[in-house]
Order: C-alpha cells, then structure tokens, then sequence
C-alpha cells in the first residue's frame, strides 16, 4: 500500500477535500473569472464549512453563469427567484444578493485597475506570501493586509468581504501560502 505524503490536517480523508487542498489551495492564481469564482465562493462559505462549498461549486458555476461577473452584475428579480430556487447552492437570499452586488463592484473594479489580478495582487506586491507555520494553532484567521483588503472591497461597494473572508479568499487564491512546513504542497517541500 502507498503511503499518502503529509498534508495540512485540515483536508482529513475526504477525497475532494484532498484534491483541493493538493492541486488548488495555496497556488496563485492570476485569472480574472477564478478570482471572482472564489471570492463569490468565499462569501457563500460565511457560516459553512468549505467542503459544504466544494460539493456545491460545480453547481454554482451552472447557476451564476460560469461566474461571468457581466452576466451576475445584469441579474434581475427572475435570477434571484431562480437562484432562490435552486438547491444546488446555498440558498440565502442576502449571499445571492451580495453575489451581484459584488459583480456590479467587480466590473468597475476592472474598470479602474485593467484586470481583477491586478487590484488583488497589489496587496501583496505582485508576490505570494510564503509562510512557515509549524501547526494549524500558528495560522490567523485575518492579517493587517487581510484588514486592508477587506476595507478597501467594503469601499467599493462589496459585501460578504470581511477581513477572514478576504484572508481565506487570499490562501485559496495563492496570494498567501499557508500550508503547513511539513506538508508536501508546501513550497519549500516541492
């Protein structure tokens, strides 16, 4: 039997979890519609465990139109009784509502910087941070740049973007590295 190589603890067995965690979480991402798929998705997670979201995200990318921030920003009150509807998401009418509040937000913000990468990855200077936590006790929840991302998305007419949102948003989409120093995605590891 092959051993599993270590991995962050927070993944446990589950399959899709797993596959997350190793193909996924922690790489950067600079493509404009994922960024926007995962900070939609971080906002729906508020409350849920984020393995709740991953069953759900094919599902998501059928109901918000591939996460096309156009389309979500043109939504009226038929795609809302719609999204109500489905129970392939999470069905909560003031997540659905921020989901296009944040697209209309979105859309000038891409407006203003050229790309949704560009005006994300400013807070980080273009350059992941790479962190060497030894334990899941050491990682925070929220960092000061978390707090400034979270305030400035506030600003700009954004909701469901508070400070562990935004820092979570920052792990998923690689800005911050935070797997553990003994897990095998970590990249001293690689």
């Amino acid at each position: 039997m092959k051993e599993q190589p270590t991995r962050c603890p927070w993944c446990g067995n589950d399959p899709l979890y797993r596959s997350y965690h190793d193909q996924q979480w922690g790489i950067p991402v600079h493509d404009d519609t994922l960024l926007f798929e995962m900070l939609l998705l971080e906002g729906a997670q508020a409350g849920l465990s984020w393995l709740t979201i991953l069953r759900k995200r094919e599902n998501y990318r059928h109901a918000f139109d591939g996460f096309n921030p156009d389309k979500i920003a043109a939504y009226d009150d038929t795609d809302r009784a719609r999204l109500l509807a489905d129970a392939g998401i999470v069905r909560n009418r003031l997540k659905i509502e921020s989901a296009i509040k944040n697209a209309r937000a979105v859309l000038r913000i891409q407006q203003e910087f050229g790309s949704l990468d560009d005006y994300f990855w400013q807070f980080v200077a273009g350059e992941p941070v790479i962190n060497h936590w030894q334990s899941m006790a050491d990682i925070p929840a929220r960092t000061p740049t978390s707090d400034q991302m979270s305030k400035d998305l506030k600003q700009r007419g954004c909701n469901f973007v508070g400070s562990t949102i935004c820092y979570a948003f920052m792990q998923a989409t690689g800005m911050v590295n935070d797997h553990l120093v003994d897990c095998f995605c970590h990249p001293d590891n690689k």
